[in-house]
């Protein structure tokens, strides 16, 4: 998954073909009826919109932001909390950096004072957590290189398999063979190459790659735990054209189910995304957009504190 410019990803796009993954199946699509969101649009810049979908079959609520990186005056970073538990909520994120769209990052152990982050956290080419290396599950370790979304100080937009060795961050052509039971060799890093990114952030597992699903959650090593099952969910993928789309699904209400990786991967292939990656859901899945929690977090209006988020900025 290497930077590649929006011409020849919208050239790979047109011939790509769809790559089963992981022991599921194909959807060919999930009807949303996108709606623009007027009330929060109007008061944003035209490179920044935001739009609200709907499937009452399912059934589903979900929001999407798209975000035209190519605008001098947008960027978007990761950022991390400053706060002294090392977590914060999305809102306050926003209010203390005036973001106008902020979205959840990364995995995070909760269950630590201050909390840590689960796998890459680099802002600024600065290394803050590195890349998960292995897994254990049982007696068994299971050598990884895990999704990650990074962004490079020109604007452009990258997931890749990553791995971090010393100060820098490399990415992989394929990750790991790993399956259940029989875990990959150790890395050979001599097949790996620089991932020349500024900030990046690393969740899983990938779900989309040259514009075709391709789930490899068994490969990062996500099997025996919950992030395949059904959640409340949010990603983040790029199209073709270099857009950044972040994705916020609601889950566990009766209004809106939540999704699994698959369908999760149909709707970002459905939003025209050619590589997506999926990050931090459940509790942690929250949008705020100008100030506003435009979500209702495993159907509530509590958000919980978190460590890392995607804060998209304009000047």
């Amino acid at each position: 998954m290497s930077l590649k410019s929006g011409r020849e990803w919208c050239f790979l796009l047109v011939y790509a073909s769809v790559i089963s993954c992981s022991g599921g199946s194909d959807l060919s699509s999930i009807p949303m009826n996108w709606q623009p969101l007027s009330s929060l649009n109007e008061s944003l810049p035209e490179g920044i919109r935001v739009y609200e979908g709907l499937n009452q079959d399912l059934p589903l609520k979900a929001w999407y932001v798209l975000v035209d990186e190519a605008d001098p005056s947008i960027t978007t970073r990761v950022v991390v909390s400053e706060d002294t538990d090392r977590r914060e909520s999305a809102s306050s994120f926003a209010d203390r950096l005036g973001a106008p769209v902020v979205v959840n990052g990364g995995y995070f152990r909760m269950d630590l004072e201050p909390a840590e982050h689960v796998g890459l956290l680099c802002i600024d080419r600065q290394i803050l957590h590195p890349a998960t290396i292995s897994v254990r599950r049982d007696t068994i370790r299971y050598h990884t290189a895990r999704a990650a979304l990074g962004f490079t100080k020109e604007g452009h937009i990258d997931v890749a398999w990553v791995s971090s060795r010393n100060d820098s961050l490399l990415e992989w052509e394929e990750p790991p063979f790993n399956v259940p039971g029989t875990p990959s060799p150790p890395l050979d890093f001599r097949r790996s190459r620089l991932w020349n990114v500024r900030d990046a952030l690393a969740a899983g597992p990938a779900l989309l790659w040259n514009g075709s699903i391709r789930i490899t959650s068994d490969e990062e090593v996500f099997f025996d735990s919950s992030i395949p099952q059904i959640h409340p969910r949010t990603a983040a993928g790029y199209t073709c054209d270099g857009k950044l789309v972040l994705l916020v699904v609601d889950g566990r209400q009766p209004e809106s189910r939540g999704v699994d990786l698959m369908e999760l991967a149909t709707i970002m292939q459905d939003l025209g995304c050619v590589e997506a990656v999926n990050l931090d859901g459940g509790g942690s899945s929250s949008l705020v957009v100008n100030g506003v929690l435009v979500n209702r977090p495993a159907g509530g209006e509590y958000q919980r504190e978190v460590m890392s988020a995607l804060a998209v900025f304009y000047r």
